[in-house]
């Protein structure tokens, strides 16, 4: 039996510490499949103009978004073992070869958008509509990985499922939307760009030293991250997903069955949403982020209960919904990893790590650690599931993403490859990276260049870091005979000769 009780408590003292911070806040909603239960929220939806976040406040779901366009499809009967080269004529052969389910289930290997762009030195405050993004990936050289061989986190398979659901129905995506919010009693829709006027939407903020910043996102918004609606929208939504109402009868038994990997072994990304466990409970959710909006959306399909946290501040969401969510079903909250922080790459190739206490940052993705109860360590994906086991204390083994992965500790005495050094062109994209020996290199980021620090990686290969906003990425520059490669954990196409 659902605490209501207990689960209200934690929201609400949540809220509450939104509430003392003078700054952007958020708000918690519980709901069960009859509708929402408990609300609440705290801080201001507007710092300039002191307006508070409240639970009907208008926020931007980021890539909660996802699944409603996986509803979408399946409703227009879509089948997800046709090539996207099907529809789309104009795809390179190897995204073309991609199903349309692995585009969505993250296994295609198909490049991030944001990622492919920014590795180019363009930023994600520029604006891109959405024939620009297309056109990108009708460039794209190939895929970040093998077809069903890792899940790596990518929007651009949701994008091109977007147009092939346009160009099949002959409608708008957001219309769709729109007539999907009507249907389900919601309010939900998808301004297509950040210009777009939404009525009372929250301001998305984040945190610069001691003051706030405005968010700003200048790539056209589509299906994979969106949607606008608020915390009383979406607990709605979900409400009326584990009651199956309307027209998402059925749909949530078919956006989370099972989805494999090509060995045959299960993922937890579905088709939008992200299962998982929680003691004896079995989850279904996901997170969204963008600049100045972190949240989470999970969900008890067996108890028929879940809570939804949207938040206009860059802060951690899932964590805030577990710790609801935890109390709501009575299950204790999993035991945080406890590990000695330090800097662990493979013996090759782009795969590193980033390890803090109890937390760790695969090749840029972020994920919480917890005891498994078996010796070894796993996380609570909020996109990516890692199951890992100690090797000593310099050494992890397991599976990140699908992928065995031995990892090493990087020793602290690790030098510059001087292999490395020099001035690198991809002839396919023009992108030129300049390599110097003290340990900076020149990136494309933004036009016209930016000094990076590198951190030196052995075997041939170093880490760039680049700040843009609240956004700190750390692209892997490695050598691969006499060709140079640069990627992250979702886009992995450049590749680079001696200019």
């Amino acid at each position: 039996m659902a605490n209501w009780t207990e689960a209200a408590s934690r929201a609400a003292a949540l809220a509450a510490g939104w509430a003392g911070t003078a700054g952007p806040g958020g708000a918690i909603v519980l709901f069960d499949r009859e509708g929402i239960r408990e609300a609440f929220a705290g801080g201001l939806a507007s710092i300039e103009h002191a307006l508070p976040f409240t639970p009907a406040t208008p926020n931007r779901y980021a890539s909660i978004s996802k699944h409603v366009l996986a509803v979408a499809l399946l409703r227009a009967g879509l089948p997800l073992d046709r090539p996207l080269g099907h529809w789309l004529a104009e795809l390179p052969p190897p995204l073309a070869a991609v199903e349309l389910g692995r585009a969505l289930d993250m296994t295609g290997g198909l490049p991030d958008m944001m990622e492919a762009l920014w590795q180019q030195g363009v930023p994600f405050t520029a604006t891109l509509g959405a024939g620009e993004i297309f056109a990108l990936a009708c460039r794209f050289p190939g895929l970040s990985a093998g077809t069903g061989t890792e899940m790596a986190y990518s929007n651009t398979g949701w994008r091109l499922a977007q147009r092939v659901l346009e160009q099949v129905s002959g409608r708008p995506y957001a219309d769709i939307v729109a007539e999907l919010g009507a249907a389900t009693g919601t309010g939900i829709r998808l301004p297509y760009d950040g210009a777009e006027i939404v009525p009372g939407l929250a301001t998305g903020y984040w945190r610069e030293g001691e003051s706030w910043r405005r968010g700003h996102y200048g790539m056209h918004f589509s299906a994979s991250g969106g949607i606008a609606g608020s915390a009383d929208d979406l607990a709605n939504w979900a409400s009326a997903l584990l009651a199956g109402r309307g027209p998402l009868a059925g749909m949530l038994g078919r956006l989370t069955a099972p989805r494999h990997f090509a060995d045959g072994a299960e993922s937890v990304y579905r088709l939008g949403l992200v299962c998982n466990r929680l003691g004896a409970v079995d989850l279904a959710g996901h997170g969204g982020s963008l600049p100045g909006y972190r949240n989470h959306m999970l969900m008890a399909p067996d108890l028929g209960v879940g809570v939804v946290v949207l938040t206009n501040r860059e802060e951690e969401a899932l964590w805030h919904a577990m710790t609801v969510m935890a109390a709501l079903v009575g299950e204790e909250l999993p035991e945080p990893a406890k590990l000695s922080p330090g800097l662990f790459a493979s013996e090759e190739g782009p795969f590193w790590a980033e390890v803090a206490a109890d937390s760790i940052g695969f090749m840029g993705g972020y994920e919480r650690l917890f005891a498994d109860g078996k010796a070894g360590l796993r996380s609570f994906p909020a996109y990516l599931e890692i199951r890992l086991r100690r090797e000593g204390e310099d050494g992890l083994a397991g599976r990140i993403g699908g992928v065995r992965q031995k990892l090493r500790r990087v020793p602290k005495d690790t030098r510059l490859d001087p292999r490395l050094v020099g001035r690198w062109r991809d002839p396919h994209f023009g992108t030129e990276i300049d390599i110097r020996p003290d340990s900076t290199a020149l990136m494309p980021w933004p036009a016209g260049g930016r000094i990076a620090p590198l951190t030196p990686l052995p075997n041939g290969r170093a880490l760039a870091q680049l700040q843009h906003g609240p956004w700190l990425y750390r692209p892997c520059l490695w050598l691969e005979g006499e060709t140079l490669r640069l990627g992250g954990h979702r886009a992995r196409i450049l590749r680079m000769e001696r200019a």
